[in-house]
């Protein structure tokens, strides 16, 4: 049987629903939020990555913006807080340290309740993993590019850079914060590329394979032993193919358009035919040019199995074959490269 005295908290004498203290007292008890005083942020002065413990990890955030954030995880809840908001008001006080001022509320069994307090947040500067290898000259491999029995192409050489650089950013979102490329130097023999790790080093010569065509090579080279384990430096080389793609060659029968260079042979686009094809290397007489490079120009006229094509640089009209798949039309332009005194036109 329930008694009067229960009805009632044995704390304040206000009424009670359940057995202990009532919701004001319990609220009363229950240290419901704690704020650390102090909060450290450790960043890197040179890319601006923040350390959590021993990990660094890359922040887009400012100092501004980070503020709030590192103040707001000073606060600690009850596991019965519900509805959860922390308002933060940031000041600077010197070059190193600002000053927090906290508004948090939520509800506690039902109820509100709000409650204020402050947080000092020093910065910390330390040059974060990366930046330290960086600046060390530090590397695990080195990706050279070069091209088979002819000077890289400065396509190429962008091409290859840019590939390097959208590797490295790919795997740097993906928290690879060592797959780095500290230096990328041009020569006349072709790109070296300097890389943090193995794996970019791979990746890279991959990508740039699959892009240009070709074939790469990896050499190892001992460098010494650390914790009984041994360390290598890796040298990709990378061997982009006689013909790069685009590249337009004289056959005994007319012109073709490199696509692809393949082990024995060469998968080209015959623009005699108007399809692709595969040829030997011995087939080809000589490299007129690349596609990239073919200049616009002018059809002047179409006439039976001729077209006549306006030169852009004389002003002459010379005639060309008018293959059925060009589909070239009077008063339109087509791209053309130039063999001599005769006009190639492009595809």
């Amino acid at each position: 049987m329930t008694s009067i005295q229960d009805r009632f908290c044995p704390k304040c004498g206000g009424p009670l629903n359940d057995e202990g203290l009532c919701v004001s007292c319990r609220i009363k008890e229950t240290e419901w939020a704690v704020c650390d005083a102090r909060v450290t942020s450790t960043h890197c002065p040179g890319c601006g990555a923040t350390k959590q413990g021993n990990t660094w990890t890359d922040t887009d955030l400012e100092k501004d913006d980070l503020a709030p954030e590192l103040a707001r995880k000073a606060v600690h809840f009850h596991p019965d807080v519900k509805k959860r908001d922390i308002q933060a008001e940031v000041r600077d006080i010197s070059q190193n340290r600002s000053r927090a001022k906290l508004t948090i509320t939520g509800t506690l069994y039902g109820e509100p309740v709000e409650k204020t307090c402050t947080v000092e947040l020093a910065w910390h500067k330390e040059q974060c993993d990366r930046c330290n290898r960086i600046t060390g000259s530090y590397y695990e491999g080195i990706v050279q590019v070069r091209a088979e029995g002819r000077t890289i192409s400065p396509f190429e050489m962008q091409a290859a850079a840019n590939i390097a650089e959208q590797t490295e950013n790919s795997l740097q979102e993906g928290g690879e914060r060592l797959s780095f490329v500290s230096d990328m130097t041009e020569s006349r023999d072709g790109l070296d590329i300097t890389v943090g790790s193995q794996h970019i080093g791979l990746l890279i010569v991959q990508n740039i394979t699959g892009a240009l065509g070709g074939h790469y090579t990896t050499h190892p080279k001992l460098v010494g032993e650390k914790n009984g384990r041994q360390l290598f430096r890796i040298t990709y080389l990378v061997r982009l193919p006689k013909y790069q793609r685009h590249d337009v060659v004289k056959l005994s029968r007319g012109y073709a358009e490199v696509e692809q260079e393949e082990s024995h042979n060469i998968k080209v686009f015959d623009l005699d035919q108007g399809r692709s094809r595969a040829i030997r290397e011995e087939e080809i007489q000589k490299k007129i040019g690349n596609a990239r490079s073919a200049e616009t120009a002018l059809v002047a006229y179409i006439s039976g199995g001729m077209m006549g094509i306006l030169d852009p640089l004389s002003g002459e009209t010379k005639e060309c074959r008018n293959l059925p798949w060009q589909g070239a039309r009077a008063g339109e332009n087509v791209r053309v490269l130039r063999d001599g005194d005769t006009f190639v036109v492009m595809r």
